[in-house]
């Protein structure tokens, strides 16, 4: 069995067409089932999937990176792998064109599980990371028509990636350059293990919205803790996001389990994702 989900984040507007997002996840997402059906490794996959969404300039990730106040661009990221629950993230990370990548080297060549900051520059520029290409000419500000833009005090943007391999493994990573306006320094959801990327042996979830409101509720790994418990996915992903609309944010999520079960609920006028389960079709949809 393999299953997958990828989100391009819950920004999306009603009326604007993402047919071009829309057929871009459905690319990611067959040629993410083509590695899979191929004997591929869940935490290899959601890594160059999210590195897909980063360079595609479609989302705010990445190449489609909004600024913070200050004018700068700063992103972050982290990767989880449930076998063995090994995780790597970055925080503040700036000059660098795959955050999710940083991300994993963290995991794969130190003890930490995060780097933020100068440390995580200093990090990736020892480990011969790409650097930008262009400076910040490079960055296409994506989401500047979203629900990320001002004027608003917790406005976001996201991708990540959650997926069940052929080996029974279970693996998530999450990627944003955060919010337009965003006071330098800030730090969302996505890089905090458990708040917005999680994985376990038994379920995987990446979430994308207001990120201070999935700290709060530490989201994803506390919608795997409930399916542990006996909550169904969609039930448990949806009592999460219940609580996240009931302090006032917005939001959604993708997560995956060892059934291959997938699910995708949002609570905002959108989210753009795609998914697949064995093989079913693959859908990919804004609204």
């Amino acid at each position: 069995m393999i299953a997958l989900a990828l989100h391009g984040g819950a920004g999306a507007r009603r009326g604007r067409d993402y047919s071009t997002e829309i057929a871009h996840m459905r690319e990611v997402a067959t040629q993410a089932r083509e590695s899979l059906r191929a004997g591929g490794r869940a935490f290899d996959v959601v890594t160059e999937a999210v590195v897909a969404l980063e360079d595609s300039g479609l989302y705010v990730a990445g190449r489609g990176a909004s600024p913070n106040a200050a004018g700068q661009f700063e992103l972050d990221a982290s990767l989880m792998r449930g076998a063995d629950q090994a995780c790597g993230a970055v925080a503040v990370l700036q000059n660098f064109q795959n955050p999710i990548l940083v991300a994993r080297a963290v995991l794969e060549k130190t003890p930490h599980v995060m780097l933020a900051g100068d440390g995580a520059v200093q990090f990736a520029t020892d480990q011969g990371m790409t650097p930008l290409p262009g400076g910040e000419t490079w960055f296409t500000r994506a989401g500047r028509f979203e629900s990320n833009h001002p004027p608003g005090t917790l406005n976001h943007g996201t991708v990540g990636c959650v997926c069940l391999d052929s080996h029974g493994e279970l693996a998530a990573a999450t990627s944003t350059a955060g919010v337009f306006g965003k006071l330098p320094g800030r730090v969302g959801d996505t890089p905090l293990i458990g708040a917005g990327t999680w994985a376990d042996p038994q379920t995987a979830v990446s979430c994308t919205g207001q990120g201070e409101y999935f700290i709060r509720v530490n989201a994803a790994a506390q919608l795997a803790f409930r399916h542990r418990s006996g909550e169904g996915l969609d039930e448990a992903a949806n009592d999460v996001l219940g609580q996240i609309a009931g302090m006032g944010g917005e939001g959604g999520l993708i997560a995956v389990n060892a059934a291959g079960h997938v699910s995708v609920p949002f609570r905002s006028q959108g989210m753009k994702r795609a998914w697949f389960s064995g093989d079913g079709d693959i859908f990919s949809e804004a609204y």
